[in-house]
């Protein structure tokens, strides 16, 4: 904000350009902003409550792990390790495909490894494939 003094008057004059740009610039921030978050009543739960079957089987998550061991890449189902993608599909058909699929990715593992885990899983047909990152 610049003051000017005009002649011999001397009023002071404000220059509001700065200020009204600096006013949109917030205005259009909050704005776009307001609407990149998704309501969380839009959301819908991974869980299912079913009548007559066993409980504790439904609230397990299926947990994949894409670790390296000994510098060799590993997915990990359970307590069996897989080395390649094809035995990993193989055994990702057999898991329960509504309930979805974490897949939770160790230090040390590159992004090809993680998205081809996700891929994998996105290609046996599960419609909710989590991102876990390890601690």
């Amino acid at each position: 904000m610049r003051f000017r003094r005009k002649g011999s008057d001397r009023k002071p004059e404000l220059n509001l350009a700065s200020m009204i740009d600096a006013t949109f610039l917030l205005l259009s921030y909050f704005i776009f902003t307001s609407g990149a978050g998704s309501n969380e009543s839009k959301l819908t739960p991974n869980l299912r409550v079913q009548q007559g079957t066993d409980a504790k089987d439904d609230l397990e998550p299926q947990v994949l792990e894409v670790l390296r061991v000994s510098g060799a890449l590993v997915y990990r189902l359970g307590s069996v390790d897989y080395g390649d993608r094809t035995a990993l599909s193989t055994a990702l058909k057999a898991l329960t495909i509504d309930r979805g699929l974490f897949v939770r990715v160790y230090p040390g593992v590159d992004v090809g490894s993680a998205a081809a885990a996700i891929q994998v899983g996105r290609d046996v047909g599960f419609e909710a494939v989590t991102y876990v990152p390890a601690k």
